[in-house]
Parts: C-alpha cells; sequence; structure tokens
C-alpha cells in the first residue's frame, strides 16, 4: 500500500510492561494481510496528553492513518476518544456506527463503544485518518473489517479526488 499507518495502543498495564500488548501485532497483522507494509506499533499510558503528542508525531512521522487501540470505553481512564476529539477536523460517524453496529452482533457490550473516526490535519503535512478500536482483539477485528474496504477511498476524498 502506498502510505504508512501507526497503531497506538493506549493501555497504562500494557505500557507499563505488565501485560503484553496484543491488539496491537493483531491489528499489525491484519493491515499486512491487507498489503500494507509500513505499519509500527506503539504501546502508551492513558493519558490524554501523550496519546495527543503521539498522533500529532505519528502524522508527522508520515502515517496517513493511525488507528488506536484502547480507551474507547466509560472508564475513568479511558481518555483515547477525548484525545482524538480534541484533534479533529471532521468527523466520520458511519464508520464508528457500523462497527458498533457488526460488534453488537456477538458482542452486546460493544455498545458501550465510545470510539469515533476522524480526520486530523497536522500543518505541512497531508491530512489523516484517526481510527479508534477497542483494546480488544474482537474490537480490533471488527474495527478493521470495516475500516479497511473503505480506506484508500477515504484518504483519497482528503488528499481532493472526486471521482467516485
Amino acid at each position: 500500500m502506498p502510505f504508512p499507518v501507526a497503531i497506538i495502543t493506549t493501555s497504562d498495564r500494557a505500557a507499563a510492561g505488565e501485560y503484553e500488548d496484543v491488539s496491537g501485532p493483531l491489528a499489525r497483522q491484519l493491515f499486512s494481510e491487507a498489503g500494507f507494509t509500513d505499519v509500527e506499533v506503539t504501546v502508551i499510558p492513558d493519558e490524554q496528553d501523550i496519546i495527543e503528542e503521539t498522533i500529532i508525531a505519528t502524522v508527522r512521522k508520515g502515517a496517513r492513518c493511525v488507528v488506536t487501540s484502547g480507551g474507547t470505553g466509560v472508564g475513568p481512564r479511558d481518555v483515547t476518544v477525548e484525545a482524538t476529539l480534541a484533534l479533529a477536523e471532521t468527523e466520520i460517524p458511519g464508520i464508528t456506527e457500523e462497527i458498533r453496529r457488526i460488534g453488537a452482533v456477538h458482542t452486546p457490550t460493544a455498545m458501550l463503544s465510545r470510539a469515533r473516526c476522524v480526520t486530523v490535519r497536522v500543518a505541512g503535512f497531508p491530512p489523516a485518518v484517526v481510527m479508534n478500536s477497542p483494546g480488544s482483539p474482537g474490537g480490533v477485528e471488527d474495527t478493521l473489517a470495516v475500516l479497511l474496504p473503505v480506506l484508500e477511498h477515504l484518504l483519497a476524498q482528503l488528499d481532493g479526488a472526486t471521482g467516485h
């Protein structure tokens, strides 16, 4: 694929080395199976400012798609959505609505996800898509099953393509 992708796992415990991140590597594998060769995985704590800074730094490194894993629930440390919305230019609700819909078919708690899909612009760099995913492997699978088929078209539109 012609553009780099980044996975950011937000987890206090994984960042502290208390358990192994499985969702980030799973996301990398799913992107790789879809033909992406430049996929970076980063693990950071659930801190809004660190999440915002990491998203910005990742876009500055060239990522056109940033998928976060974790922090989409309603717990007190779930701040990934707030960090994403702080950077958002445009929200794309249809993607997250579909992810919650398909997730709820087999996992009713998928409806509790506050995940967002947004566009982000960092001065001097091409626009990027930031997609929040729940931190579970199933949440990552559902997220990428919905995002991957439309990702290239979405980025083409961000770059000004108007053909359908």
